[in-house]
């Protein structure tokens, strides 16, 4: 009894023990450190009456109230940065980036961040922010747009410098700044670029265009040789059709030649069992037919012998006699076709003879027509060659005479062409009767005159007349010769 007695309270003991130990015992995780407060602690580095312990990476005890635990984060944190800049040009910008950040690993590190944030961990990145935008207006604000386009490494090291020592105040260190984005809302950087924007869109255009160029160069060379490849192509395809083509001919060929001499085996075999089947034969019928009939015919030979030289006197006498009529028939037909012969002959020739008698007078009657011809064409030429001789002669005697002469022929037409003149009159009023008829018909004869000296120097020249020929007849004198009158028009004799 007192045994389990003991055991019991020692056994209670010992769990009290653990659960106090458990109790006073803090184990700091590798992200973070026990900040311990509620006694003097000597902190290397730090300095002497901290008034608090740190604690990273180990257990340590701690006393319950009279000693305070409280834990600062060591993970990494970030801010996003958007500030408002203005550069040394005086141009409005907006710099867009992240800080990635941490409590230092550091007791002197933690230390500054404990007494800064270990009750306001969730206000570091905002605290960071002010502190980045600040330092990140003061450096833009010594620099060009171009210097920050160029070369951004240099204003994130300027910044990240420029930040160094009061992140070192707070406790914090800088893992990583990047500057995201720069944002220009006046469009500076967009003018900037397209000075090179330009160049870089005239040289991919012209590049452009020469790879174009190379393109449809290659594309119709590669043509041309395809073209140049179905040619070839098709020059050997026709040559293979053609030998093709020879070769189905020969096998057509082929076959009607094999059947042909197949055939042509096939009867000399047939031609072979024929000679010898009718060999066969004919030593058959000489065993059967020839030798019996041979015996027979010996005995009928005999008495035909007897019997024939009976016959043959009578025959030769009966031959003599027939001989004699065929003698007298073939000279009978002889002389009938020699006679028809002989006729035939002269009708003959007196066809040949008709024929060329009537082409020897078709040909004289056609002779005698040319020439009959040609003496009448001959005698017309010369016959108007008299009559123009004798006209020249006569005009160049009596010039006048003939002029006069064939004005009168051509008289209708000149008072046709000397009354034109009244054509288109309707109506005419005659003022002094007959005297004024004779008037107006003079005036006319008066214009036939003009046309009647043009007419004269017209068939002067047609006459051949020489140049000095006289002039022109009147027309009281052209009216005498142009004879009577009926029914006011001159007769026109015709040629």
């Amino acid at each position: 009894m007192a045994i389990g007695v003991v055991a019991g309270i020692v056994l209670a003991a010992i769990v009290a023990a653990i659960g106090l130990f458990k109790l006073m015992w803090r184990v700091a995780e590798p992200n973070e450190a026990l900040v311990i407060s509620g006694s003097t602690h000597k902190t290397e580095g730090v300095g002497q009456g901290m008034g608090f312990r740190i604690v990273t990476g180990r257990g340590t005890l701690v006393l319950p109230g009279v000693q305070a635990v409280r834990k600062l984060s060591l993970d990494l944190n970030e801010t996003q940065l958007s500030v408002d800049c203005v550069t040394h040009q005086g141009i409005p910008l907006r710099v867009k980036g992240v800080v990635i950040f941490k409590v230092g690993d550091d007791l002197v590190s933690i230390a500054n961040a404990a007494r800064r944030f270990l009750d306001q961990q969730k206000m570091m990145p905002e605290r960071v922010h002010i502190v980045f935008a600040g330092h990140l207006r003061s450096i833009v604000g010594g620099l060009t747009v171009e210097d920050m386009i160029r070369d951004r490494e240099k204003l994130t090291g300027q910044t990240r410098m420029a930040c160094g020592t009061e992140m070192e105040k707070l406790g914090l260190i800088v893992d990583s700044l990047q500057i995201h984005e720069i944002e220009d809302p006046t469009g500076y950087i967009k003018n900037l670029a397209m000075p090179h924007a330009a160049a870089v869109q005239r040289d991919a255009r012209i590049a452009q265009a020469e790879a174009n160029r190379l393109a449809t160069e290659a594309e119709q060379a590669a043509f041309a040789r395809m073209a140049e490849a179905t040619r070839d192509s098709e020059i050997l395809q026709a040559g293979y059709q053609a030998e093709r083509d020879k070769a189905a001919a020969t096998a057509r060929q082929a076959g009607p030649l094999s059947e042909a001499a197949a055939r042509q085996e096939v009867v000399v075999q047939e031609t072979r069992v024929a000679e010898l089947e009718a060999h066969r034969r004919e030593q058959q019928l000489q065993a059967d037919v020839r030798k019996p009939a041979d015996a027979a015919a010996y005995e009928t030979r005999t008495r035909a012998e007897a019997e024939r030289d009976a016959r043959i006197s009578a025959a030769q006498a009966k031959a003599k006699e027939t001989e004699l009529a065929a003698a007298a028939e073939a000279t009978r037909v002889t002389t009938a076709a020699t006679a028809d012969a002989t006729a035939t002959e002269a009708r003959g020739l007196a066809s040949a003879k008709a024929t060329r008698a009537t082409g020897e007078a078709e040909a004289a009657a056609t002779q005698a027509r040319g020439l009959a011809e040609a003496e009448s064409a001959k005698a017309r030429g010369l016959a108007e060659a008299e009559a123009i001789k004798a006209r020249a002669a006569a005009l160049a005697e009596n010039q006048e005479a003939v002029v006069a002469q064939q004005l009168a022929e051509n008289w209708p037409a000149i008072v046709e062409a000397g009354a034109g003149a009244f054509g288109n009159v309707e109506h005419m009023v005659l003022l002094n009767g007959a005297e004024g008829m004779s008037e107006m018909f003079a005036k006319a004869l008066t214009m036939g005159g003009t046309g009647l000296g043009v007419a004269r120097q017209l068939l002067s020249t047609m006459g051949h007349a020489p140049a000095g020929s006289s002039a022109a007849p009147t027309t009281a004198s052209a009216g005498a010769s142009a004879g009577p009158a009926v029914n006011g028009r001159v007769p026109i004799r015709e040629e």
